[in-house]
């Protein structure tokens, strides 16, 4: 499940809400399951500002930094290395939205469960570091996803009950993805959004959770 390097989960939303360590998933358990599993708990923007999540880091320091990391590993086809980690060709597919780029400019590093919600749901009460680990981690695939700037746009900040992929055909791998950085996170769900996880995994039969708490 390792895509490269980085990672540091969650204390809880408030005192009311003490959470157990997230689960490890690291066998394949169903969607429906995973979804069971998280905690569900009132979501609080208080206090939020996307520079508490510092991103696009270069933390094995190889001139790439988190965005350019991305884009290589999810490229279709590979793009060139110039210096400075500048890239040019290449290919990649946006699955929100069924499209194909070529070109990187195109593209958006969209965050699975955006820093927004994570906040809302359980990162407000994380150190700068763990932030940045949530902001940067590549060691969970499905974490960071590139995707076309448009549908990572149009999603913005909004969880599965007010946004769901355009590609009708995207949205089980979409929710099993959201449902897989919750759990490695240990954030939580409010009622509305695991009522949407819920409507959208009952057409998921075969989709299952697969991952590890983060360090």
């Amino acid at each position: 499940m390792i895509r490269s390097s980085a990672a540091l989960a969650l204390l809880p939303l408030a005192a009311a809400f003490l959470l157990a360590p997230a689960p490890a998933y690291a066998a394949p358990t169903p969607l429906t399951e995973a979804i069971e599993a998280l905690t569900v708990a009132e979501e609080s923007r208080e206090g939020y500002d996307r520079s508490l999540f510092p991103h696009w880091v270069d933390a094995d320091r190889n001139g790439c930094n988190t965005r350019a990391e991305v884009l290589l590993e999810e490229a279709v086809t590979a793009p060139e290395v110039g210096e400075r980690c500048r890239l040019s060709g290449g290919e990649w597919y946006s699955y929100y939205d069924d499209r194909t780029f070529t070109d990187a400019r195109g593209l958006d590093i969209d965050h699975m469960v955006p820093l927004a919600e994570a906040w809302d749901s359980g990162a407000s009460q994380w150190s700068t570091q763990r932030r940045q680990a949530y902001a940067n981690d590549l060691d969970e695939p499905v974490a960071l996803v590139a995707v076309s700037a448009a549908s990572n746009r149009s999603k913005a900040d909004k969880d599965p009950a007010q946004w769901l992929p355009p590609a009708a055909d995207a949205h089980c791998r979409y929710v099993t993805e959201w449902t897989t950085v919750k759990t490695r996170w240990g954030l939580t769900v409010d009622e509305v959004e695991r009522a949407a996880l819920d409507s959208v995994a009952e057409n998921c039969p075969d989709a299952v959770v697969e991952t590890t708490p983060a360090p």
